[in-house]
């Protein structure tokens, strides 16, 4: 029995959930995946069984707890160094996590208007201009990234900041908001992922809807 459980809810729309565990599977990092459906008339709250702020993702190794999507890659980047989950470069490594970090807690007009959803047709919609003034923000970072790196992705190889920005992809696509060629480049690299595709054919095929909620 593998020792690593990623604990995971839906994945059309768990983007938070989507994060880890693209890392995990794109690095090739064994590891068991549990299910634990959203259940919006509860507010989640079997969530709590396994996770102190009812929430998912949560990365259980031995007795050993992890529950924020950012504090598992990080986890894993220790637990696993020969994965090279962050840029060997400290300068690299240094700007990974900045932009990282910016994901994590900025971008809130797009994550509050374009819920990921794996689902969703691809169509535009009425967005604020936080939404557009976030996509800038989004592309100039992936622009700089890829310029000095080369690509395929943000640093070359796939790291954890690619895994932050992995549910953007989806968005930016499912909502038509941009067409620059930086997001065609970069979302094609993602979008041919077999871990990406192996997540979406997932969400697709799920049956169950629920109310869309930033993430």
């Amino acid at each position: 029995m593998c020792a690593l459980r990623l604990i995971v809810a839906n994945k059309n729309y768990s983007s938070w959930s989507f994060r880890p565990w693209i890392a995990l599977k794109v690095k090739g990092i064994e590891f068991e995946e549990v299910f634990s459906q959203f259940n919006e008339e509860t507010g989640h709250k079997h969530f709590g069984e396994f996770s102190p702020t009812k929430k998912v993702p949560v990365l259980q190794d031995d007795e050993i707890s992890v529950w924020e999507s950012l504090a598992i890659l990080e986890y894993l980047a220790e637990k696993f160094p020969e994965a090279n989950l962050w840029p060997k470069d400290i300068k690299d490594r240094a700007l990974a996590r900045c932009i990282a970090h910016e994901m994590h807690g900025g971008f809130m007009s797009l994550r509050s208007e374009c819920p990921m959803n794996m689902r969703r047709a691809e169509e535009a919609i009425s967005v604020s201009d936080g939404v557009y003034k976030d996509v800038k923000r989004i592309i100039d970072i992936w622009r700089d990234c890829l310029e000095v790196s080369g690509g395929p992705f943000l640093f070359g190889a796939f790291s954890n900041a690619d895994a932050m920005f992995a549910p953007v992809v989806n968005r930016i696509a499912k909502y038509k908001l941009s067409d620059d060629p930086i997001v065609v480049r970069y979302s094609f690299v993602m979008t041919n992922l077999p871990a990406w595709q192996e997540w979406e054919t997932a969400g697709k095929a799920e049956p169950w809807i629920v109310e869309e909620d930033e993430a």
